[in-house]
């Protein structure tokens, strides 16, 4: 967006950090076909193509925090939620193609046997 702040960023390292110490939501906001083969262990899903601020979990004491493929998508989420008001701590930088990079787990689904793969 012209004239829009970036939305603050954290390395993959800090956000799985975070999720392990229960202090974040992730939140997931590819499209369920990407999501259905590949994700970050107890990531929601909020597809940006059908989101809504409003819809989203209410964090409770702990922070949103988007992410996406690569961070363009979860940087839009970021913007709108904000817009609509909605408090947000950042947006995983590089999605989850860094988080994989960084060799982070994921949770996968074998095509062949449609088995679920979680590495944890």
């Amino acid at each position: 967006m012209f004239g829009s702040k970036a939305a603050p960023t954290e390395t993959p390292q800090i956000i799985s950090d975070a999720l392990e110490r229960g202090e974040i939501i992730l939140i997931d906001v590819r499209e369920p076909g990407e999501y259905a083969s590949e994700r970050i262990h107890g990531a929601m899903l909020f597809p940006l193509s059908t989101f809504d601020a409003a819809a989203l979990p209410d964090p409770t004491g702990k922070a949103l925090v988007f992410h996406c493929g690569s961070g363009k998508r979860s940087q839009t989420a970021y913007e709108r939620a904000v817009k609509a008001g909605v408090s947000v701590r950042s947006h995983m930088q590089g999605g989850i193609g860094a988080w994989k990079a960084q060799g982070l787990p994921t949770v996968t689904v074998d095509p062949a046997s449609g088995v679920l793969r979680d590495p944890r």
